[in-house]
């Protein structure tokens, strides 16, 4: 049995008589993309290649800008700097930024784009990581330092003159939020271009527009758990339909490590400073904006199944949670999610 998720508000703009379907692709952020649109026969465009460049363009700027993997880039400067040191930062990253901090704020912490040192500390950067040789993970003892010291470590974020201050040892981490950003990137450059019927995806993270040129909406199916046996059971699949909403989920079987009998999931809680063990499998949220779908699902998945829930209520988010219990998955929904399925 297939479940059905439906948008609460559906234009009622058809796709252009005679569009012609394209598809695009290509690669960014340690992951892949891909872009399909209706585009007018008529518009006049020079062609494809100026689409493929426009859109890689805009991807190439979130790495450029935000990439903890580039010592060269914008965020990779700033995790470098001298203390008390202010720096200018460009739109798009303190718009990110700004976001982030409003979501580490509002979940309590669960969800914090400073704790880049523990990120690091578990594997799960871009240096010493846990698949490298001789990797071990931290001791209790080593965690709390780092949580010490984090604590002394303020962001300044002066949002008027766009800035920003490096207290000294602090590292930014937007791995969290920047695909999402960047899928949203992808949505405004189309509409620029007087595109407003697309399907866009940045490594599993998706948005969608418009209609499919037979009239139908983009169907996308709810990202099930990976690595569950077949004896156990999972819920119904859910199809979504993905007209001006975007999806994305933080899942704990996507990347991990064992130590020894312990499941070690890449996703920290920066309160504890400890991989979340709180039997959450996936969190999927589905919102107008890929940027926000993508940081509340890292956010309620720290928060676990009760807290979870209840800031999703709070914030009036459409969440979906799986919880392992026992021999197979539990699932509920916000009831924001309940409102949108068509029953």
């Amino acid at each position: 049995m297939r479940r059905v998720l439906l948008p609460h508000h559906i234009s009622d703009e058809a796709a252009p008589p005679g569009a012609v379907a394209r598809h695009f692709s290509g690669l960014s952020m340690g992951t892949s993309w891909t872009v399909h649109l209706l585009e007018n026969a008529n518009s006049g465009r020079a062609g494809k290649v100026d689409l493929q460049q426009g859109l890689q363009q805009q991807l190439d700027l979130v790495v450029a800008q935000m990439s903890h993997w580039s010592e060269d880039s914008d965020l990779g400067r700033f995790n470098r700097a001298e203390p008390g040191s202010w720096h200018s930062l460009p739109a798009a990253f303190c718009e990110v930024l700004a976001f982030a901090m409003h979501v580490a704020h509002v979940s309590g912490g669960a969800y914090d784009p400073c704790a880049g040192a523990l990120v690091n500390l578990w594997g799960f950067g871009s240096r010493q990581r846990y698949e490298q040789p001789g990797f071990q993970s931290p001791t209790p003892e080593t965690v709390a330092f780092l949580l010490s010291q984090q604590g002394r470590r303020r962001l300044a974020l002066d949002l008027p003159a766009r800035r920003v201050r490096q207290p000294g040892g602090l590292l930014l981490d937007l791995s969290a939020v920047a695909k999402g950003y960047g899928v949203d990137r992808l949505a405004r450059y189309l509409d620029s271009q007087g595109i407003r019927h697309y399907l866009l995806e940045v490594g599993g993270e998706l948005r969608g527009a418009g209609s499919k040129p037979d009239g139908q909406p983009w169907w996308v199916m709810l990202e099930q758990v990976d690595g569950v046996a077949d004896t156990m059971p999972q819920p119904p699949e859910m199809l979504l339909a993905l007209h001006g909403l975007s999806v994305a989920t933080s899942g704990d079987y996507r990347r991990f490590f064992q130590d020894g009998a312990t499941r070690v999931s890449h996703t920290i809680d920066p309160r504890s400073g400890m991989p979340i063990s709180n039997q959450l499998a996936s969190v999927t949220v589905v919102h107008a904006e890929c940027m926000a779908a993508d940081a509340w699902s890292t956010a309620l998945t720290v928060l676990g199944p009760e807290a979870g829930l209840a800031l999703a209520e709070e914030q009036g988010l459409a969440a979906r949670f799986l919880q392992r219990d026992g021999d197979g998955l539990r699932e509920t929904l916000s009831s924001q999610m309940l409102a949108m399925l068509d029953e």
